[in-house]
């Protein structure tokens, strides 16, 4: 896992480097997701960069406020080179706030509407069954997102009709815009929540390449239900003081924060990740 290891850093890296370029932006959610990105576009998922239409495995950022990262993944992927990740959310980008299926190559779905990317990953896995195809789809979605009711009924659409190609990702970091999650609305136990609805579900470190791969691993061995994998992780992960923070939501960094920023990229280039 160590080439994993590797990509996750360049994420987080680049992740870091598109925000500060823009000088605002969703730092705390983005980077929170790297590790899971890093695993999928590394290790787990098919696709082909070179020809997007080609039978493979879908994809949907439904927290699609962390679309940073995901240009991180698809730049490294090899989707488009690494300038155009510095016209983030500019006037006439490919790369909008929030991902959109019609201006990136490799993003299966436009996002950000919270609540609602998780219905269209069920509907991509239901799909795949019914043609008989072999893609999987996978999807995150925020801790904070599974306050909308309609996440719920495709859950329990997405488990009536046993869609086993389909893995659900909670970045369950604990924060959403208005502040901690249990504040919010108390999501109690994800893991009991989503085997109540008849899904295969687990908790894993979310920080932890490798235990995100076994557990991916696991849910598609049991080759019946859908799977839904309750990521353990931190909010602004890789920027201690954004990790500290009470709400790393969304930041417009002042000068203080801008020089923590600039010395996590320091840090993370010094230790020899390079994009």
């Amino acid at each position: 896992m160590r080439e994993i290891a590797r990509l996750c850093s360049q994420i987080r890296l680049l992740t870091l480097k598109q925000l500060h370029h823009l000088g605002f932006g969703h730092y705390g959610g983005s980077l929170s997701i790297a590790e899971v990105l890093a695993v999928l576009y590394g290790k787990v998922m098919k696709f082909d960069p070179a020809n997007p239409a080609w039978e493979r495995d879908y994809f949907i950022l439904s927290k699609g406020h962390g679309g940073p990262a995901l240009y991180a993944a698809l730049h490294l992927s090899g989707f488009f080179e690494e300038e155009v990740l510095y016209t983030l959310n500019q006037n006439g980008t490919a790369l909008p706030s929030h991902p959109d299926r019609n201006l990136t190559a490799g993003v299966d779905m436009t996002t950000g509407s919270l609540g609602q990317g998780i219905s269209a990953a069920v509907g991509a896995a239901l799909s795949h069954k019914l043609s008989g195809r072999p893609n999987r789809t996978f999807v995150i979605v925020g801790d904070g997102e599974l306050n909308e009711g309609q996440c719920w009924e495709a859950v329990q659409f997405a488990a009536y009709h046993k869609l086993h190609n389909l893995y659900v990702f909670v970045d369950d970091n604990k924060q959403q815009l208005d502040g901690p999650t249990k504040d919010i609305i108390d999501p109690l136990d994800f893991v009991r929540k989503f085997e109540a609805f008849g899904f295969y579900s687990e908790r894993v470190n979310g920080h932890d390449t490798a235990a995100i791969f076994d557990s991916i691993e696991r849910g598609g061995a049991q080759r019946e239900n859908p799977a839904a994998i309750i990521l353990d992780t931190v909010k602004g992960k890789g920027v201690p003081y954004f990790e500290r923070m009470d709400n790393s939501h969304h930041i417009r960094a002042n000068d203080e924060q801008n020089l923590l920023i600039e010395k996590s990229i320091r840090e993370l280039e010094e230790k020899g990740v390079r994009t």
